[in-house]
Order: structure tokens, then C-alpha cells, then sequence
């Protein structure tokens, strides 16, 4: 069973950084990963500048990448206006935002789950009669800084209800990073029994260094072959404190490919695109060292 990997360093990957990294790197960072195997891109954000001002350039990052055939370049948008952006620049494929964590929504999106579901529901059908597939994200599903660990049931009712407006799948975030395997067992031991694991993906954060260990729990014993990773490990949560970087795509390729399971990716394109961005990282130890080992690796 080939894994298909969703890179979302250039969105989830770079909204966290600090220092306004210009849009010919984000453009090359695209370009390069897009030669890498993977099957889909999520390349920015259609949220307002105001939150999220590393991606103001959204449009123009998507109007000035190389797009290759067979890859999949999708975005995330919080609203109507962020979709008609969206469509305006070209996406493939749009990913709505909530959580299952009702104090994370609100700090995240200044909504409850179900106002920002609401919200969603012009969005998907919008979005839908476009031709896009459209994912829906929920944050959170393992444990909230703010509420602690989160229970499978409150998920499942997310996930329910995500379905029920239209989206084509749902990828479960491990936002804070705080998950372990036995964390993933009880939560995919329930949404499984209702929706079948092509319908599911996973987000995996690092910040305890879990992340690989709760990939592999999910493929080798709920057969989940879909996850969202970043180049470099590059990635975390902005409203989140001490949520660190995303599980990097290059030691998802590596376990997989390690075990004799395919993934169809070249590990050092992924490093290359990880390269990019190393020197715009200073501000952040943990990302420089790691980014550092990840294009010493590429060289071997």
C-alpha cells in the first residue's frame, strides 16, 4: 500500500516563522518539492493578512509556481472571501479549519466549532460545485493546551459533522504534539468504526519527538496510508505556545521506504526544498539545527 504525503511546510511549514521570508524563496521552496514525488502541496492560506501576515503573498506564490502534472497544490480558507481567492489564484483543492477543542477554536478562529462549521457550510458547497475536493481539518484531536487531552467521542462528533456539510476527507492534527501511540489507538479506534481509513489522514507534530512512533502506529495497525508532513520539520502552531514543528517528510520517507513500504518520494529533493528556507530560521534554534542536519543528510 504506496503512503501518499500531503507537504505542508510551505503553509503549515512557514506561517510560524517570524522573519518575512520573500515569495521567490516560498515560489523555489513549491517549485523544488513539487519535484519531489509528493502528491499534494498545501502551497499557503487564504486567511487575512492580519493573522497570518507570512502569507499575504498568497496569490502571487500561486501564480508564479511551476506546476507539475499529477500534483495536487491546495490551500487553506477560513471563509467565503478566502475562497474566492482561493479560486481566483488557481487552486486545486481547499481545506476548511476547525477544532475539537472549543477553547482552542475560539483563540484560533473567534468562533465556537459549530459557528465556524456554519461558516464552512456556503464554503464547501461553493467550493464543491467548482470541481474542488475539499478537506476539513480538526485541530487538536489528541490533547488541547488549554483543556488537556480530548476525548475520541468529541472528535468523532467534529468529524460527523464535517461529513454531514461536504468535505471529502478529514485530517486529524496532533497540534500541540503531545501525542503518543496510545493516543492514536483510542482515537482511531472509534472514528475507524465509522469511516473508512481512505477517508482519513493524519497530522503529526514533533515537539516530543513522538511523531514518527504515532506514523507508523496508524499505518501498520489501522492501515491509515495518508499523512501531512513537512519539509525539514519545519512547522508549528502561531496561536499555540510551545507548539513545535510539524513531523518532517523526510524521516516519513525514510521509515517508509526503510520498512519496504513505497512512498513514490525522493528524499533529497525534500531536504533541497527544506534548504530554502534554512536561512530565515535563525530566530529558532530548534528548526535551525534540525533543518541543518536535514541538508547535511542530503549530501550523503
Amino acid at each position: 500500500m504506496k503512503i501518499r504525503i500531503t507537504e505542508v511546510g510551505p503553509r503549515d511549514g512557514l506561517q510560524n516563522i517570524r522573519v518575512p521570508i520573500p515569495t521567490e524563496a516560498k515560489v523555489r521552496m513549491v517549485d523544488i518539492l513539487s519535484e519531489s514525488g509528493v502528491e499534494e502541496i498545501e502551497v499557503s492560506s487564504f486567511v487575512s493578512p492580519k493573522w497570518v501576515p507570512q502569507l499575504a503573498d498568497a496569490e502571487e506564490v500561486f501564480s508564479r509556481i511551476r506546476r507539475k502534472e499529477g500534483v495536487v497544490y491546495s490551500a487553506l480558507v477560513p471563509n467565503m472571501k478566502g475562497l474566492e481567492r482561493a479560486l481566483s489564484a488557481g487552486v486545486d483543492k481547499v481545506a476548511v479549519f476547525t477544532a475539537a477543542s472549543e477553547t482552542f477554536n475560539v483563540k484560533n478562529t473567534n468562533a465556537t466549532i459549530e459557528e465556524s462549521i456554519r461558516r464552512f457550510v456556503p464554503v464547501v458547497r461553493e467550493a464543491k460545485g467548482s470541481g474542488l475536493m475539499v478537506r476539513g481539518y480538526v485541530s487538536t484531536a489528541f490533547h488541547c493546551y488549554f483543556e488537556g487531552r480530548i476525548s475520541p467521542q468529541k472528535v468523532l462528533d467534529v468529524v460527523n459533522r464535517l461529513f454531514d456539510i461536504g468535505v471529502d476527507e478529514v485530517s486529524l492534527g496532533d497540534t500541540i504534539g503531545r501525542a503518543v501511540p496510545e493516543d492514536v489507538r483510542r482515537l482511531l479506534d472509534v472514528v475507524l468504526k465509522h469511516y473508512p481509513a481512505e477517508k482519513v489522514v493524519l497530522h503529526f507534530h514533533d515537539t516530543y519527538g513522538t511523531g514518527i512512533a504515532n506514523v507508523w502506529t496508524a499505518y501498520s495497525e489501522f492501515g491509515i496510508n495518508r499523512f501531512d508532513s513537512s519539509a525539514g520539520g519545519l512547522g508549528g502552531c502561531p496561536f499555540v505556545p510551545g507548539a513545535s514543528g510539524n513531523v518532517a517528510t523526510e524521516d516519513v520517507v525514510f521509515l517508509f521506504e526503510q520498512s519496504g513500504v513505497e512512498t513514490g518520494v525522493n528524499i533529497h529533493r525534500v531536504v533541497e526544498g527544506a534548504g530554502v528556507i534554512v536561512e530565515y530560521t535563525d530566530g529558532c534554534v530548534r528548526l535551525q539545527s534540525h533543518i541543518s542536519r536535514v541538508i547535511e543528510r542530503g549530501r550523503l
